[in-house]
């Protein structure tokens, strides 16, 4: 408080609340799980990112492992709370997504939690192989393979069912890949069908280009399957790309999928299990708001009730989860390096790399994520737009999920000002092209990996350098 004297009056003015500390403090409930701030600078899961920057500098990828598995128990539990409350005669069987990460560290870190993989092509089940070859999974772990299967991928999980996988589960996304599986495997099979969903209205078709429609699916059974000794249908599969979301959209998909269950039932009894696909939203603002807990008890509850009114037995319950399992787990952080004013409203604080290389999904799906300052905290904020490092005119950040405006602290002379995007641990990599050539010949930043010891003290490992202009030229042949 500052006190203002006159000869008469005692004037109590409230100091100015113009720091980037105040800005968030009043926006949002903070700090929050995951974020705090300690000396006006920002700490992620307890590990002092100014620290981090200090060791490694930037731009620099971060991968914190703990909040893998902290996700995947999370979800565990409430399914397994779900069931228990509806009395629910199913179970629930978790699998990660792998097309979400490829990376050694993620798998590693996902399969010390009892889980399954899915995969969405052949060169999948080469990593798979890998896995295998380490110990990390075996004949228990059901491998629920996706995807439009051309001849290597068919090959390859054919490979796997006729090495002893018996929970390998090929899931047909068309009427002609049985004739191919029944070519190459020569023991018996479980499989799967992907419904072909509806779209969302907002969408430019109506109907999944993937899986087979509804109509076909119980002919196709009678034709192909019901008679065939080899396979044995295990599976009823659906994949919203939404997600799973509390909307009048979801709730009528899944109930058309369960109905068909249960009509598929009655003329196929070893049918028990039904994956749900899709995934849990993850957290892209300090504002997000998401049920977990009422959805999954949502979707147990609505499963029952239509089993219960078909007279059918409830169905053991796949979920495939890719962002939600390691999305959140994922940090890069970049310097600002310069700061242009352009014209009278546009200030551009431009970052040491690329939007485009490093965060492909800012641009191609204009997805946005955490975005926080590092330090100076205890700085005046202003308005900003940020840009990258490449020449297109694509590669920008201008707004928050939460608003459709940008602020950080301002910059000064005195000390760099650093910022961090935050849950960008799914899809990044891959969608951008990770190790190979980037838009302007970025390179790609260089990648830690952060675990936490027994003590409960946070370790760092190098897990690649930044990218070098010989590896890039040696790529395009030079």
């Amino acid at each position: 408080m500052l006190y203002l004297h006159s000869r008469t009056n005692l004037y109590l003015v409230q100091e100015m609340k113009n720091k980037y500390i105040d800005l968030i403090e009043q926006t949002f409930d903070f700090p929050q799980d995951e974020f705090r701030v300690e000396d006006n600078e920002l700490y992620f899961h307890n590990i002092p990112l100014m620290d981090i920057i200090k060791q490694y500098g930037t731009p620099l990828k971060i991968s914190y492992l703990p909040k893998i598995s902290h996700q995947i128990q999370k979800a565990k539990k409430m399914f397994n709370v779900a069931i228990a409350r509806a009395d629910y005669q199913g179970e629930y069987h978790y699998a990660y997504c792998t097309k979400s990460s490829h990376f050694s560290f993620v798998l590693e870190e996902v399969l010390k939690n009892d889980v399954n993989l899915e995969t969405s092509s052949a060169f999948d089940i080469f990593l798979l192989e890998t896995l295998r070859e380490q110990g990390l999974i075996n004949q228990d772990n059901y491998i629920i393979c996706n995807g439009f299967k051309r001849p290597q991928y068919i090959e390859n999980i054919s490979n796997l069912i006729n090495e002893g996988f018996e929970n390998t589960i090929p899931i047909l996304d068309n009427k002609f890949e049985l004739d191919q599986l029944d070519k190459n495997i020569t023991r018996k099979c479980k499989i799967g069908i992907r419904i072909a969903a509806e779209e969302e209205p907002k969408f430019e078709f109506y109907t999944s280009r993937l899986g087979i429609r509804y109509n076909d699916i119980i002919p196709y059974y009678e034709e192909k399957i019901k008679n065939n000794p080899k396979f044995q249908l295990k599976m009823l599969h659906f994949f919203i790309n939404t997600g799973i979301k509390d909307s009048a959209y979801y709730w009528n998909e899944l109930s058309k999928c369960v109905n068909l269950y249960c009509q598929l039932k009655q003329i196929c009894p070893e049918l028990d299990s039904l994956n749900i696909g899709g995934g849990f939203p993850i957290k892209n603002s300090l504002s997000f708001d998401y049920d977990y807990e009422y959805m999954a008890e949502e979707i147990i509850a609505q499963i029952k009730m239509i089993c219960d009114r078909n007279n059918t037995q409830e169905p053991d319950i796949f979920t495939e989860f890719g962002s939600y399992t390691v999305g959140e787990s994922g940090a890069t952080l970049y310097s600002i390096i310069d700061q242009k004013q352009q014209n009278d409203r546009e200030l551009w604080d431009m970052i040491d790399s690329s939007f485009m290389t490093t965060l492909p999904d800012t641009w191609a799906l204009n997805q946005r994520f955490i975005l926080l300052g590092i330090n100076k905290w205890d700085s005046e904020y202003e308005r900003v737009f940020l840009g990258g490092l490449t020449c297109d005119s694509e590669d920008y950040y201008n707004a928050e999920a939460h608003s459709n405006a940008i602020f950080l602290p301002k910059m000064d002379n005195d000390e760099p000002l650093y910022i961090g995007l935050f849950h960008t641990g799914a899809y990044q990599e891959s969608i951008g092209g990770y190790g190979g050539i980037q838009h302007c010949l970025i390179p790609a930043p260089k990648h830690i990996i952060i675990d936490v010891d027994e003590e409960g003290e946070y370790t760092t490992k190098l897990f690649a350098k930044e990218q070098s202009h010989k590896s890039m030229l040696r790529i395009l042949g030079y």
